[in-house]
């Protein structure tokens, strides 16, 4: 099923023994558009700490019941290593999470690159960038610039490679593999009432400073691309004809 991120807010996170707490936000990596993390508020249990569990550790979710089963106990989560409320993630951090859990860093779908920890090159490289950010943990070790909050980007400006075609919305992402699918842009400004959804295989860059995604479309290809309801759920049909507009590859469908 393809969700918006907002749509697992508040979520109860479930461990084979008990509650863990609710879903606060997810984290993803911009290079490869896969949900990295969900970040678990654990409430009076652990005095509002936050944790970090990766997508891999899902056993299911039940959007009826709001909750999200994990393949985790209480004392798994009380016993891991912490983070901090007001600081970015480090991949040292991420890499202490992998170790105690024996999670796979290589996991979700692979459409538009390499995990950021998926390969010793991968990692050394991230760990350049990491030094030239200037931002740190609250450890003090570098943050990880590729890790980002699905809140955080909301508003920022979409940018055609002949100007400004609108906002970013929302995402649209796989709730089996945590991909993300597409990115839902407002173009209220220059196309009043009209959403578009752009894959990242769009996405050139993205400048953080300026809050601006920039996309290898033209505003004429947006403005003749399929027609995207945000009322209606996308189907297959629709997911094909979006791609095919474009010149895309598919997602296996």
């Amino acid at each position: 099923m393809l969700l918006v991120p907002q749509a697992l807010e508040g979520y109860d996170i479930v461990a084979s023994d008990g509650r863990l707490g609710h879903v606060r936000d997810l984290l993803f990596d911009d290079r490869s558009w896969v949900f990295r993390w969900i970040v678990v508020n654990t409430g009076t249990w652990l005095s509002q700490r936050l944790v970090l569990i990766h997508p891999s550790a899902t056993l299911a979710i039940d959007h009826e019941r709001r909750t999200i089963r994990v393949d985790l106990s209480r004392l798994q989560v009380e016993n891991s290593p912490d983070i901090a409320d007001d600081r970015p993630v480090s991949q040292q951090s991420q890499r202490a999470l992998f170790d105690y859990y024996g999670w796979n860093p290589a996991f979700g779908p692979v459409y538009f690159g390499m995990d950021a920890l998926g390969s010793e090159e991968s990692r050394a490289r991230s760990e350049r960038e990491e030094q030239q950010t200037g931002d740190t943990d609250y450890l003090g070790k570098p943050a990880d610039p590729h890790l980002r909050s699905a809140a955080a980007v909301s508003g920022y400006h979409i940018e055609a490679n002949d100007g400004l075609v609108g906002h970013l919305e929302n995402f649209l992402f796989d709730d089996q593999s945590w991909g993300i699918r597409y990115l839902i842009v407002d173009t209220l400004n220059w196309w009043p009432g009209r959403h578009v959804l752009l894959a990242p295989y769009a996405v050139t860059a993205i400048d953080w400073d300026a809050r601006t995604i920039r996309v290898s479309v033209s505003r004429d290809q947006i403005k003749s691309s399929p027609p995207w309801d945000p009322a209606d759920i996308i189907d297959q049909a629709d997911e094909k004809r979006i791609h095919a507009h474009y010149g895309w590859p598919g997602y296996d469908i």
